[in-house]
């Protein structure tokens, strides 16, 4: 009996999850308001590859959800299926790549350490 308990906390859990696949193809295309082909399109396409249900059928994120909807507004704005998926990776790659510098980098206000052997 408790691990009935128990199962309701654990689907809980996940609602807090952005990678948690909550959402079915129908349910992810009507929240995105386009169709179910065109987020097959991204599957085809690599941007976004949800995960499946034991059933075989496809099950999305919200983290996924975000992408496709910012695929779409530039589809939406005239730009091809696949330069707007190279789009959306490029500045995910560029945000990454900001966060990183700034992680690595040095407080402005710190010295930087004198070079050697000049």
């Amino acid at each position: 009996m408790p691990a009935e308990r128990d199962q309701p906390q654990i689907a809980a859990d996940n609602l807090d999850d952005d990678d948690y696949p909550a959402y079915t193809m129908g349910r992810a295309a009507e929240m995105l308001g386009t169709t179910p082909g065109f987020l097959r399109s991204l599957d085809e396409a690599k941007l976004i590859e949800p995960q499946r249900s034991q059933g075989g059928h496809r099950r999305y994120s919200r983290r996924q959800l975000r992408i496709a909807s910012r695929v779409r507004k530039l589809v939406d704005q005239g730009t091809g299926l696949e330069a707007a998926c190279r789009i959306v990776t490029l500045e995910d790659q560029l945000r990454e790549a900001h966060q990183l510098n700034e992680k690595l980098s040095p407080p402005p206000e710190q010295d930087y350490p004198p070079l050697r052997g000049v």
